[in-house]
């Protein structure tokens, strides 16, 4: 059998998914540690393998505030490389309203807390913030950035439909 070289390393991005969580003009927000500084972000999280977008946005939300949410619109797609680990990111942001909160539920181990905070409060954490994305999802939700969900397809396992 003929020996063919390895192929070449792949380049992977990180996928992650964000929340716009909107209650009257209060976005949620969580507080981090990240790298040993603490920093602001929506509630956001890495794609699990075997995951949908949707649910990793659902997962992530509940998991760093305790709060259930509705996904009502995909606001965008963003691109960025992290000035934190220098890799690329592939975001996908997300529009949501709170249905409920369980103050009792453990937050995520890197999550000192979440809070509501107006646009105008979380434009004034300047390079507190995680990330440009944050501002940018917000403002093109305010813009009236909304496309359907379901723009977003899955095939389960095995590519079946």
């Amino acid at each position: 059998m003929a020996d063919f070289p390895a192929p070449a390393e792949i380049w992977r991005p990180h996928v992650t998914v964000a929340c716009v969580v909107a209650d009257g003009d209060r976005y949620l927000m969580v507080e981090e540690r990240v790298n040993g500084r603490l920093a602001w972000n929506q509630p956001a999280g890495h794609l699990e393998d075997g995951e949908t977008l949707l649910a990793a946005a659902l997962r992530e939300t509940l998991e760093e505030t305790g709060w259930t949410v509705q996904l009502q619109h995909l606001i965008g797609v963003h691109q960025w490389r992290s000035t934190e680990h220098g890799d690329a990111v592939i975001r996908f942001s997300f529009a949501a309203r709170p249905i409920g909160h369980d103050p009792a539920r453990p937050l995520d181990a890197d999550i000192c807390r979440a809070s509501w905070l107006t646009r105008t409060e979380i434009a004034a954490l300047g390079d507190r913030l995680r990330s440009p994305m944050i501002l940018q999802s917000i403002d093109q939700w305010l813009a009236g950035r909304r496309l359907p969900l379901d723009v977003l397809g899955h095939l389960p396992e095995g590519g079946a439909s």
